[in-house]
């Protein structure tokens, strides 16, 4: 199956949602033969900053984002970053997993007890908080550094702002990929028992 993709043209990215079986994306990839760059290769290597900063050929031209062909986890789910690997690399392919909104946010409740994932200021811009976090001084000395501090509460009354922006922008990629080129993306709720089976098929 590998020879079938060019590590440097033909990338497989996953965009679904963090607490949407990203990790077990990868997994899934790598029991296949695949070499996947997950989170702590991100993380080594800053990709998530860089991406923050609007400096993404520093992630293109890392050496491990040129000897893996899939990613998951941050940067690449994150906001529209999915529009620019589109168009970066025009061979790849994209993965968007679903699950029940209500159950995605008690995933994100339970993450961190509680707490915002993550940098909170990384948080605060994806998740539409931005006047909390500037109006409390929530971890400026943190913000576009790896720092997980975890200062937003996240709890049950913020359950219906988040589920609509998970909603909203899970909306707003099929409709991306619809418009552009459908066969690009692998579409997959998690709760499909068959899911792995239908992936495997569209790979």
């Amino acid at each position: 199956m590998l020879k079938r993709f060019s590590r440097n043209k033909e990338k497989i990215f996953c965009i679904s949602f963090q607490r949407t079986g990203t990790t077990s994306t990868g997994q899934f990839f790598k029991d296949h033969g695949f070499k996947v760059a997950n989170w702590n290769i991100s993380r080594k290597y800053g990709w998530t900053e860089s991406w923050f900063k609007g400096d993404y050929e520093t992630i293109f031209n890392s050496k491990d984002f040129k000897k893996n062909i899939v990613f998951e986890d941050d940067p690449w789910w994150l906001l529209d970053f999915y529009k620019v690997l589109f168009h970066r690399f025009p061979k790849s392919k994209f993965v968007l997993l679903e699950r029940e909104p209500d159950k995605w946010f008690d995933s994100m409740v339970s993450h961190s007890n509680g707490k915002s994932l993550g940098n909170t200021h990384r948080h605060a811009i994806v998740y539409n908080r931005e006047e909390e976090f500037y109006l409390n001084n929530l971890g400026i000395e943190n913000a576009y550094t790896q720092e997980i501090d975890n200062l937003l509460p996240l709890n049950e009354e913020h359950r219906q702002h988040y589920k609509q922006i998970y909603i909203n922008r899970n909306t707003e990629i099929k409709l991306f990929f619809k418009l552009h080129d459908q066969n690009r993306i692998f579409l997959g709720k998690l709760e499909d028992p068959e899911i792995w089976q239908k992936m495997g098929s569209f790979f």
